[in-house]
């Protein structure tokens, strides 16, 4: 940052392969909206099909970036960010400090900072593309560090929470500790929740008894509403995808809660003996061949929603002409 002179800033990971013209649209996107701060662009993996885990994994950023995030965005919720092409007003990030380099998961705190701030985030979903986990080693480091980021974020925000409230007022106040809260402790609720469940019915008792009846039934409900709800916001992103091969390892997200549910209990301990170690992702795994985009491309080898659809609609939205030079 001290060495930032121009008007805006991204941040990119270095396997990072974003859309064609992806920063023409954002550029055009904050001089048409000055109100904007800071603008989130969708991140989408390309090796969805490899395994089990990575098309798990790809319909989650899915459903996060393209469905999520926005909603957030719209009803003007703290929204955190994704930690790589994210783009800023380099005003804006002076004004909040920039980046807390102790915190593990810097982008989640850095949404909450804008939102205290009264500085607006958005989306743009034009993509960029990255590789999905393909190791379940890779997975769970990756996941425990972002969930011991959003206990450090959770913890360091709520240090003085009658000045978080004063900054938030209570709407998003209320966002943040469900957000937040939720993302830390549903994942080893849930785990709990289902070992519970199971032991239960193999003990060999009488689950169905008349004094054990409606606990068992409000145990399956809420496991069952807990997991299609999970489900749901899923498939979304898969359907969004376009790609109905992965529909099929949506089902496998039981699984996928419980890993994070681990994750996040690995996580609680380094929080307490190691918390500012940085539990870095091995990339470059996959044994996908990755299509780096320089150029006009057909149709079939462009990105999920890198086609000419959005410059065009984009450009009748802000009133900019395209040009091959811009």
């Amino acid at each position: 940052m001290p060495l930032a002179r121009g008007e805006f800033a991204v941040i990119y990971d270095a396997e990072d392969i974003p859309a064609p013209r992806q920063l023409h649209s954002v550029a055009a996107h904050f001089i048409h909206r000055p109100e904007i701060s800071c603008i989130q662009a969708e991140l989408a993996t390309e090796n969805a099909e490899e395994s089990w885990l990575s098309a798990l994994f790809a319909a989650e950023y899915s459903g996060l970036f393209g469905i999520l995030l926005p909603a957030l965005s719209r009803w003007r919720f703290p929204m955190p960010l994704g930690g790589t092409s994210n783009h800023f007003r380099v005003s804006a990030l002076r004004q909040i400090g920039g980046w807390d380099a102790f915190n593990v998961t810097e982008d989640a705190d850095i949404g909450v900072r804008l939102s205290r701030l009264r500085l607006r985030a958005t989306t743009l979903l034009v993509p960029t593309s990255e590789e999905a986990p393909v190791s379940l080693r890779s997975w769970f480091g990756q996941r425990t560090r972002w969930m011991k980021g959003w206990m450090q974020t959770f913890l360091v925000h709520n240090r003085h929470p009658i000045r978080l409230l004063h900054d938030l007022g209570w709407r998003n106040f209320l966002a943040f500790q469900i957000h937040a809260g939720g993302i830390i402790l549903t994942p080893p609720l849930h785990t709990l929740f289902t070992v519970a469940l199971v032991a239960r019915f193999a003990s060999g008792a009488d689950v169905f008894s008349s004094n054990n009846r409606l606990w068992v039934f409000l145990q399956i409900l809420i496991f069952f509403a807990g997991n299609l709800s999970a489900i749901g916001l899923s498939v979304a992103g898969v359907q969004r995808l376009g790609n109905r091969r992965l529909y099929k390892f949506q089902f496998l997200i039981p699984v996928y809660w419980a890993l994070m549910g681990f994750a996040a209990i690995r996580a609680s301990w380094d929080l307490l003996a190691r918390v500012h170690f940085w539990q870095k992702t091995v990339h470059g795994l996959t044994r996908h061949r990755r299509k780096r985009i320089t150029g006009p491309t057909k149709r079939r080898e462009r990105a999920p929603g890198s086609d000419v659809n959005w410059q065009k609609n984009f450009g009748r939205r802000s009133g900019i002409k395209s040009s091959p030079q811009a």
